[in-house]
C-alpha cells in the first residue's frame, strides 16, 4: 500500500472511533403505554343567555 492509502485508512479509523459515545452513555427508552384506548380531558355542557 502506498503512504497515501495508509494515511486515508488511518483517518477513516480515527473518524469512526471519534464518533463512538459522543452523546454520552446509553440510556433506556421510556416505557411505552399499554395498547388500548385512553381518553382524558374535560367537557362542559350548558346554555348561556344574556339580556
Amino acid at each position: 500500500m502506498t503512504q497515501t492509502m495508509l494515511l486515508a485508512l488511518f483517518a477513516l479509523m480515527l473518524a469512526t472511533l471519534a464518533a463512538c459515545g459522543v452523546d454520552g452513555p446509553p440510556t433506556r427508552p421510556e416505557p411505552t403505554p399499554e395498547p388500548g384506548v385512553h381518553v382524558s380531558g374535560e367537557a362542559r355542557f350548558g346554555v348561556t343567555t344574556s339580556l
